[in-house]
């Protein structure tokens, strides 16, 4: 089949060239647009840019800045630098991943929260620090966590 017939590109996507080279900025107006990448998305790209499925997957999960998995309504990053490290981000992340009952990269099953840890949020006085979304909070301890992550649920009902 040939690959112009598969799928009509995107909107906007006329101005990638159809070669390879256009992977990585097809992948990330993907991901602004929706939010991850999907595997129907990674066929379009891969279409698109006259590039082996596999090498668009390949280039999907080797950069951390891509999502294969639809994220949370809200983003948890707990910093893990070595500020919050030493003032207890281990113990932060524990917390959150046994409140939320997921792991470092997951989403929670009601698609509310998605966790992450990230190597530095660039607020070391408020060591440990977490952001959710954009909205940073510092000195955050375990028995903080559960109050913090009530005010998130409520929005969402």
């Amino acid at each position: 089949m040939d690959p112009q017939t598969i799928r009509i590109p995107s909107p906007g996507w006329d101005r990638f060239f159809r070669r390879p080279e256009s992977t990585i900025p097809l992948l990330q107006a993907v991901q602004k647009e929706s939010g991850y990448i999907s595997e129907e998305s990674l066929d379009r790209v891969a279409t698109h840019a006259h590039a082996p499925l596999s090498t668009v997957y390949g280039v999907a999960t080797f950069y951390s800045q891509f999502r294969l998995r639809r994220p949370g309504l809200h983003t948890i990053r707990v910093c893990e630098g070595t500020a919050c490290h030493v003032l207890g981000a281990n113990d932060v992340m524990d917390a959150f991943q046994e409140l939320l009952g997921v792991q470092v990269g997951e989403t929670t099953a009601d698609g509310v929260f998605t966790l992450e840890s990230v190597r530095c949020l660039g607020c070391c006085s408020l060591s440990p620090a977490v952001m959710i979304d954009d909205e940073t909070y510092g000195r955050v301890s375990r028995k903080g966590i559960a109050k913090i992550l009530a005010k998130y649920r409520k929005d969402t009902r």
